[in-house]
């Protein structure tokens, strides 16, 4: 039995369940496949998302989900945010009384439009206390390198985001807490569709300027919408609004950065999914995002004009000009 489990070996999985490692946690890692589970067991490697990193012995894979859920106190959540629901459906039961459950990913789902937070306390039915969400600056690879960063844990209790902190706290990652699960979610959500816009300039071959104007606007236009529905402003203006907004716009490691320069340089959507090795949450979240927006009336044109590059309306040369301006009128 493990102290903690996380379910899904991708890249980011395969570093959360490191750093808890690293921290001193028995962490136990589902792993769809069972040749990834067999890799990192038996050769401390997961060479398919994290070339290079060594993983610790204290850290263990299994492809038998319901055998890594046993005894686990804490359950950490890092699967594809559109295939939640099912993964819980056939296997929440397994879950602990009591355990915390923590989402690691960064997506609204299809049709609902829930968060992930919403999802998991509507398909487990468990209170929203027992629920916790991660988010921050958090590159996998970067921090699988053991390089300084930290992260925001956030949940409506207080108890329970410190007692996941503690957990998720090292050397090298730091953890730090509130109780803004709307704005610390939203965060990670719309920083992803930020990220789309400028990997779609950076495809055309626009530079920093570009882009610079693209982060500032995209700041103002994420928060409008995290306030609409509930969020803290400050919380914005920290390591889950623009730390992670930074990190995610200004780096090829990031999926959602990767997946805009594909669209960018004249792949079609269906051809950009087929090309990625992993999934960009941001392609998933576009469409409920927008509906969301349109719900409360808040303007999001840097999220419009990236759908209309998805959808093929738009030319993603004609993308920059609409999204570094603004259509309001200047006041004198």
């Amino acid at each position: 039995m493990a102290d903690v489990a996380v379910l899904g070996a991708g890249s980011w999985g395969t570093t959360f369940a490191k750093t808890l490692a690293d921290g001193g946690a028995d962490t136990v890692l589902w792993a769809r496949r069972p040749e990834a589970a067999r890799e990192i067991d038996e050769s401390r490697r997961n060479t398919r998302y994290l070339p290079g990193i060594t993983l610790p012995a204290s850290l263990h894979a299994t492809s038998d989900i319901r055998a890594a859920l046993e005894g686990a106190s804490q359950v950490y959540l890092a699967v594809p945010s559109q295939q939640l629901r099912q993964l819980l459906r056939e296997h929440g039961d397994a879950i602990e009384a009591g355990a915390p459950v923590v989402s690691l990913m960064k997506g609204v789902e299809a049709g609902t439009r829930l968060r992930m937070s919403e999802v998991i306390a509507q398909e487990l039915r468990i209170d929203p206390e027992r629920i916790a969400v991660v988010s921050g600056p958090n590159l996998a690879l970067e921090i699988a390198q053991e390089q300084p960063t930290a992260a925001v844990v956030s949940s409506t209790s207080p108890t329970t985001a410190r007692d996941v902190a503690k957990r998720a706290r090292n050397d090298y990652f730091h953890s730090f807490i509130n109780t803004d699960v709307i704005g610390t979610e939203f965060g990670g959500v719309l920083k992803n569709l930020v990220a789309l816009a400028i990997g779609i300039v950076d495809g055309v071959g626009y530079g920093e300027n570009t882009k610079a104007s693209i982060i500032t606007r995209g700041l103002a236009e994420l928060t409008d919408f995290a306030v609409a529905h509930g969020a803290e402003r400050e919380t914005l203006r920290g390591l889950a609004g623009l730390g992670d907004l930074i990190a995610t716009c200004g780096s090829p490691l990031s999926r959602n950065f990767t997946a805009g320069r594909l669209l960018g340089m004249g792949y079609s959507r269906t051809d950009v999914i087929a090309r990625m090795e992993q999934v960009a949450e941001g392609l998933a979240s576009v469409d409920p995002v927008a509906e969301l927006a349109a719900a409360r009336g808040v303007r999001m044109p840097i999220l419009e004009q990236v759908r209309l590059v998805l959808d093929g309306a738009m030319d993603p040369r004609d993308i920059a000009p609409h999204l570094t301006t603004d259509d309001e009128p200047i006041e004198e």
